[in-house]
């Protein structure tokens, strides 16, 4: 495979779809609130994701072969349908986020998808018992329609960039004719750290906004379980990036002429 590709299962019909993403990030806020939607919801898988800016491995899970990618799911909610992207991994190299992104957008918009909100978090190095949501938007409407759900969009003097495809999802959604919003959930920002209060903080954002109601009670049961096999991910993930960086370094130091 040499570039990013989407593979279809079946393509479902869908009406005025919404796209929420989660990927892993800081306190993986994203992938936990979004896995958990999945979860409750009982969305469908009907698509998959593989990229080569993917780290080249597979990892051993429950004994089986499980390669990286992002899945996307839908469900139907009152008043329009819901896509939800999850994932293992972003991509380990600038160029892949932008070609990883690209094909997202442009099959959300095959679906006449015009809405995108990415989840990640805002690390602080506090802990708060009761975390705040940040957003920001590609339109100061949006700002305006959703303010009065106890998102703080007044971020400039706090959050300068954010890093990845959360980010990048929503800056270049409008040139795919969408717009698009970030939540960013409060936490430490803690590397290897799970944080399902800020998750919980965050889903309780996108049950006002989607207008759906999700039974939070097994939230902690469920990390706990994604865990274990998140951190098996970023280990392995931490050390691949550790190599790769040994292997350039030798390859720069054979051409010092």
């Amino acid at each position: 495979m040499l570039e990013t590709k989407i593979f279809v299962n079946k393509k479902p019909k869908l009406k005025n779809p919404i796209c929420v993403v989660g990927l892993p990030g800081i306190g993986n806020i994203g992938r936990i609130a979004v896995g958990y939607m999945v979860h409750e919801l009982k969305a469908k898988k009907f698509a998959e994701l593989y990229s080569p800016y993917f780290f080249p491995f597979v990892m051993i899970h429950n004994n089986m072969i499980h390669t990286l990618r992002n899945e996307f799911y839908y469900c139907k909610i009152k008043g329009r349908d819901l896509i939800l992207l999850i994932g293992d991994c972003q991509t380990y190299d600038p160029k892949g986020h932008y070609e990883v992104v690209g094909k997202i957008l442009e099959f959300l918009k095959s679906f006449g998808c015009k809405n995108i909100i990415t989840v990640g978090g805002f690390g602080t190095g506090k802990v708060s018992e009761k975390p705040k949501v940040y957003g920001a938007a590609t339109d100061y409407e949006i700002i305006k329609n959703y303010k009065k759900y106890g998102i703080n969009f007044d971020i400039s003097g706090q959050i300068g960039t954010i890093v990845g495809a959360s980010g990048l999802l929503v800056g270049l959604a409008k040139s795919y004719g969408m717009e698009g919003m970030v939540l960013l959930g409060e936490t430490t920002g803690f590397p290897i750290i799970t944080d399902p209060t800020a998750a919980e903080a965050v889903l309780k954002i996108l049950e006002k906004i989607l207008k759906i109601k999700i039974d939070l009670t097994k939230l902690d049961e469920k990390v706990k379980a994604m865990h274990e096999f998140i951190k098996k991910l970023e280990d392995i993930q931490r050390q691949a990036a550790e190599q790769m960086k040994k292997r350039k370094k030798s390859e720069e130091l054979k051409y010092i002429g």
